[in-house]
Formats: C-alpha cells, structure tokens, sequence
C-alpha cells in the first residue's frame, strides 16, 4: 500500500532540475527623447530559480580610452530603463549580468550611439489649405519636435482622400533645423478632401516618431473634365402611347468626389427634329426619370460646378417597337477565385454595356452597369455581387451611336441549400391516385437554381417511394395509390449545394373514383327511369295487367243466378227477357270466349241490350207491379259498357254454349241454381221461368238430354250455404234491402282454357 502511495505521488509531481542562468542576448535600446533609455534582452532558457538581471551602462572616456561604468538598472524580467535628466549625449555601451544561486552570466558591452537610439515625440499639424488658383494642390504646415541641441530631421507626410484606404506618402528632409515647417502637397485631385498625418525622426536615428493627428483639407474646385457615365431603363409603353425612361449616372474612377459637383443639367430632344430647342431638366440627384412619347429621342446629361460644366453624356432612346438586330449569340457566367467573369460571342462589334441586378429587385435605380471595350470578357470587381442571390445579367452591343438587343442570362455568385422548402398539398384525391401541387420558393429562399423537385410520399406503416421532377413542373400525379387509405407527403427543393424539404401533409385516397360514382349514378338513374317507365305502364295499363296477373276469384257469395220477382224486374236483362211462364230464352245468354277482347265485348253486350230494350219494352212493362212502373219505364237506362272479371261467374266444359243451348232449348226454360251442401246433393229453390213459353218448346225438342249431374267447381266453393245478393245503392227501390238465396247450378266442373259464362251478364242493364 506504502509503495502504491508513493508511485501516484511520483507520478502526479513535476521534478525540477535547477539550473545557471544563460547569457543573456539581442540587447537592444531606444532612447525616448526627454523621458528614458529602455534596453531589453533576451534572457534565454528558464533557470527554476529567483534570477537578477544587472543592466550596466558604461560611457567611453576619451582620455583613458576605456569603457568606464556609470549606472546600473536591475530587473527580475527582460527590460529595464534608465531616467531623464541623466542622460547626456554621449557615447554609451550597455551589458547584462545574469545571476541566480547556482552561477552568475555576463554578456558583452554593446556599444551604441544616442543619436541613433533616440525617438523623437510626433510633430504638430497647424493647418492644410489650399491656395487660391492653384489646382490640385494643399499646403501643410507643421510644428517639428523641439531637440537639443538643434539638428537635421526629416518628415514623412502621409495622404489619403477621404472615406478611402488609398495612401500616399511624401518624405521631406531637410538640413534646416526651423521649429515650423511646411510643405506643397501637389497633384492631388480638384475639389476631393484630403486627411493629412506627419511623423519625423532625427536625420540618423533609426526609429520614426508616432503619428500626428490628422487634420484634413479640400483642394481647388475647378470645372469636371469627364462626362458622367450614362444609362437608360426603358419602361413598357402606356396606352397613350408614351412611355417612362429611367435616366440615372454615375461619375467614372477618375472623376472628383460627388461634393466637386453642384448639380446636372439633362437635355432631350426629338431625334427626326433638329429645328426643335427640346426640353431641359435639373437636379441635384444621379437619376431622373422621363415621360417621352413614342418617337426617337436624343438624351444628354451634364454636370456643373462653380467652374464649368463637363463634357455632355449622350445616349439614344428608341422609337417604341424599333427592331435591332442581335449582336450578341451567347453569353456564360462562372465563379474563378472569389470573382464573377463573364464572356461571350458577339460579331462586329467592340462596345458593350453590361448591366446586372437582383432578380426579386423591381426597382430601375438600383440596376448597375459597366461599360467595356475591345474585349469579349469582363471580370467583375470583388464584392460586385453577393452570395446566394439571383442575378439578372444582360450584355448590350454598341454599334452606330444606338443600342442594341441584349442578351440575358441568371447567375448566383455562390449558391447554397434553399432557406425553405416548398409547401404541398394534396388536390384531386382519386381512388388510386393524387395529385401532389406546391408553389415555386421564394426566390430571395431559393439561394441556388432549384434543379429538381422529389416527392416522398408513404402510407401509414408502408415504405416510403419517391418520385424525381424537373424544377419547372410544380405538380405530379401520384398512381398506382390503395383505395381509401391515409397517405403522407413532403416534397424536397434541390439545387448544386443541396437540397431543402417542406411541410410534411396527410390525405387519404377516395373509395371510388368519378368512373365508379358515375356507374353508380347512371344505374340508379337508370333503374328510377324504369320505375318510372314501369310505374306508367302499370298506371296506364292497370286493367289490363291486373286481368292478366292478377285475375279476380270469383266470389260466389256475389253470384247471382235466380232471386226474387222483384229483384229480376230491377234486372233489365232479365226483366225484360222473361217470358210469360217465368222462362229466360236462349237468345238472351250471352258466352264469351276466353280470348274475347274487352271492347268486343261490350260491344256485344251494347247490342244485347238495345235489342231486349226494342223487342221486350212491351213484355216488361206489362210484368211490372204499378207501384214500380215508373221507375222501369225510365227512358234513361244505364248499361254497364264493360265485363270486369271481377263478376261472378260459371265455368263450363269448352262447348259450353252448345250445352247451355241443349239445356235450354227443349223446355225454353232454365232450371234453378240449387244450395249446394257438403255432398252437392240437395236443391233449395224452384226454377225460374222464362217469359218466352214458345221458344221453350222449340229448345226442348232439341235438347232433351240437359239432365247430366251438376260436378263440383273449386272457384265456386264456399263454407256458406246461402248467397246474399248486395244491390247497388242507386238501384231503384224495388232493389234496396232485398236479399235472395240460390243454390248453385249443377253445371260441368271448369277446366284451363275452357269457355265461361258469367252469370251476372243477366243484369248488366239497370233501369233508373
């Protein structure tokens, strides 16, 4: 445990070895006029012990010619000074005497001279004008430091125009030792301001004073001796006609400072008319803008000071809609070592206008411009354009006094991943597609050209697919999407530097599609129609569906084959069909055929009843009691004009007519319908007689085998034993609560297809 201790505490503690101090090297003095002597050295390696250091100043006696010590200075570090007033103009040599408690170190005498060694204090600036009719020139008068004794100095004057880091510097020395001093400051620029600083030295020494305060001067103003640089911005003309012309200028490198110049004067002037005076316009700005028609015109800018103006600046308007040919074929921009350089073809020409600005700026003024010549490339100056904005940069051809059509290009500086990205959404959701719109970035956000766009997109849980488009398509179609499932989407900008997504969104594909909901709404259009269609069919067509699908049962509870006198004397067809005896002739029964159509039959019903109103009207009053005559001998009578199935009716075999015929005619009567019981066995009510005794006899030779036995008909079944005949509410009163019971005629059991005679036919015309 004792050795662990001991070897962490080894290990964690520095050891020192102490050692002799170096001879210190590089002795070096500089004597600060009037104030001290500061020497300094270098001590060399670290001794890990307190070490002195011993500077000892010896000056040379001439008469013992020998270094004899004067003071000494010490120090722990690497200078030390000695103070004014003992410091006489003599020739000294300085040593450095090392010493610690292992070993002291001495260095040699180094020997120097005072007039060499010595730093004056910096000189005073009294004033810098300018002199009255001279051009391009200040006067600078100064105070020189104060030495003793009395020596050559020389000055070094240093100038710059103002809110510029161009400097110039004069040196002026002089055997003279005058304390104030000036100087002609010559081929400076007219009317620019100048900053002014002096410093001076002793005419051997080594070392420069500091700087003067700057004091600063204007030269002579004088008239400008170089046009101004123009440009134009020509606006998209009005629906007068005329158009705006932004006019704006700048003053070239070599021309004076803007405070040289006191305003500008611009001229313009129909080009097709020499004889007019044209018109003038001032101001004090480097930009005008114009409302000139839509002729040619000649402009010219002039700037003026106190004394004179420049040369004029000329520069062509064209007419509206003036076409020029095209100089220029091509032109490239590229990045060379933090510079912008563009070239291009052009043919026949040698004067070009550059002009280049930002591509979001809309204003004219802030458009730049550069005129060149006798080249086809240009480099722009450093700081001519900034990183990661979109320039517009077009060339103009020179040719003739006129300017021709530009060619254009974009171009950024430096380009870096766009800001932000683009925003999408999700339109026109399908059942397996979506369309995916985003709008185009911002283009202070672009940052770059935006070289393409990708859409990632995903369902929920799924993988994530994307899809690449170029930049100049801002929308995409995604397919081949599930039907009703929730899908997210973000869509990435990229340009050279990199790229930039958006927004992340949701939707959710439709169930159907438009081709799905228009199938739907045609079948169910379709199948309304046919309703509709059908309903119509049925409406106009109701009788005879429901003859064909839904034929009538008939009742046998409303059967009516014999009743009472009174009830066949409200009974027209019966009535008036009796005979005498009781008896209803043959020729008064009509059968109808199965296939018979409607209105056949109530045609035949029709004449039917006219001829028993003709042959019978006698018969029938005669039989009717007095108190109902009037009612039966009504000349209105009301005829059932069509055959319901709905009627009661019999059914028979197929010759049916023939057999009620064999049946009727040899006794010219019918037999009463007889009650049918369980067994069919038993008759209930006697027969009725037909009023015709004659016509009996003939059918009753004829047919004196109508004695078959009556056969049970399913249709005419019924649990009750007695037939209750209803009379309509509008019968006359011989009709009204009258009820009659009949049995049911023993006739031949019906069968598909077979002829039917209903038996209601005996009462289709009713007396009112």
């Amino acid at each position: 445990m004792f050795f662990s201790l001991l070897w962490l505490s080894v290990m964690h503690c520095r050891i020192y070895t102490a050692v002799s101090p170096e001879k210190p090297t590089n002795i070096s003095c500089i004597y600060y006029y009037d104030i001290n002597i500061t020497c300094s050295w270098i001590s060399g390696r670290e001794t890990h012990l307190n070490t002195t250091y011993t500077l000892i100043r010896k000056h040379y006696d001439d008469g013992i010619q020998q270094w004899i010590n004067r003071d000494t200075c010490q120090s722990n570090n690497g200078s030390c000074a000695f103070f004014f007033p003992d410091i006489p103009y003599v020739r000294y040599c300085f040593q450095v005497t090392a010493k610690n408690t292992l070993n002291s170190s001495t260095t040699e005498c180094v020997p120097m001279e005072m007039l060499e060694i010595e730093k004056l204090e910096a000189p005073d600036i009294i004033s810098v004008e300018k002199i009255a009719g001279i051009k391009q020139l200040l006067n600078i008068t100064w105070k020189n430091p104060t030495v003793v004794p009395e020596r050559p100095l020389c000055c070094l004057i240093q100038y710059r125009k103002m809110h510029s880091n161009d400097l110039g510097n004069i040196t002026d020395c002089t055997n003279h030792t005058e304390t104030i001093k000036s100087y002609n400051l010559m081929d400076l620029q007219d009317f620019t301001e100048y900053a002014i600083a002096i410093q001076c030295k002793g005419a051997l020494a080594k070392f420069w004073s500091e700087w003067s305060e700057e004091r600063t001067g204007r030269t002579e103003e004088k008239a400008p001796s170089r046009k101004v640089d123009l440009w134009r911005v020509i606006e998209s003309p009005q629906s007068s006609g005329n158009r705006d012309v932004h006019l704006m200028w700048k003053l070239l490198e070599e021309f004076p400072s803007s405070e040289s110049i006191h305003g500008y004067k611009i001229w313009y002037i129909p080009e097709n008319n020499a004889s007019s005076t044209g018109s003038t316009r001032n101001t004090t700005d480097k930009k005008i803008t114009l409302l000139l028609p839509g002729e040619a015109y000649v402009l010219s800018v002039i700037a003026y000071n106190s004394a004179g103006e420049s040369p004029e600046a000329t520069l062509r308007i064209p007419t509206i809609g003036e076409i020029t040919s095209k100089h220029i074929d091509s032109v490239w921009t590229f990045t060379l070592r933090k510079k912008m350089i563009v070239t291009w073809e052009a043919s026949s020409v040698n004067e070009y206008v550059i002009e280049w600005y930002k591509e979001w700026d809309s204003e004219p003024f802030n458009r730049s411009w550069q005129y060149v010549s006798n080249t086809t490339n240009w480099t722009f100056q450093e700081g001519a354009f900034e990183s990661f904005i979109c320039y517009n940069i077009s060339v103009y051809p020179l040719f003739e006094n006129k300017i021709g059509a530009p060619y254009s290009v974009q171009a950024y500086f430096q380009e870096k991943p766009p800001t932000v990205g683009p925003e999408p959404k999700a339109d026109y959701l399908g059942k397996n597609e979506a369309i995916i719109k985003w709008n185009e970035i911002n283009k202070k956000h672009k940052n770059g050209f935006i070289r393409n766009y990708t859409i990632f997109y995903k369902s929920k849980g799924g993988k994530e697919l994307n899809k690449t488009v170029n930049s100049n398509v801002l929308q995409y179609k995604l397919s081949s999407l599930e039907a009703n499932t929730q899908y997210s989407a973000y869509v990435i900008a990229a340009n050279s530097a990199g790229g930039k997504s958006g927004n992340t969104i949701t939707f959710k594909t439709s169930k159907f599609n438009k081709e799905d909901l228009l199938y739907i709404f045609i079948s169910l259009g379709l199948c309304m129609l046919f309703l509709l269609f059908l309903g119509i069919i049925c409406t106009l067509k109701k009788q005879s569906l429901k003859r064909v699908c839904w034929p009538d049962v008939p009742n046998p509870a409303k059967s009516i084959v014999v009743g009472s006198e009174d009830v066949f004397m409200c009974n027209s067809l019966l009535k008036q069909g009796q005979s005498e005896d009781g008896m209803v002739g043959s020729e008064d029964i009509s059968v109808l055929e199965p296939g018979m159509p409607h209105e056949n039959q109530t045609e035949l019903l029709l004449i039917k009843h006219e001829n028993y109103e003709s042959d019978h009207t006698d018969t029938g009053a005669k039989d009717v009691p007095n108190d109902h005559k009037k009612e039966l001998c009504n000349e209105e009578h009301e005829v059932v004009k069509s055959v319901s199935p709905s009627l009661p009716y019999i059914d028979t075999e197929q010759d049916l007519r023939s057999q009620i015929l064999s049946a009727v005619k040899p006794n010219r009567k019918i037999y009463p319908v007889e009650k049918l019981e369980e067994d069919f066995s038993k008759p209930q009510f006697s027969p009725v007689q037909n009023s015709s005794s004659k016509d009996n006899e003939n059918e009753d030779d004829e047919h004196t085998d109508f004695k078959e036995a009556a056969t049970f008909n399913p249709y005419l079944k019924n649990s009750v034993n007695t037939r209750e005949f209803v009379v309509h509410e509008n019968l006359p009163d011989c009709n009204q609560n009258e009820s009659r019971t009949q049995s049911t005629a023993p006739f031949q059991k019906n069968t598909a297809g077979q002829s039917y005679v209903t038996l209601d036919m005996f009462g289709l015309t009713i007396a009112h």
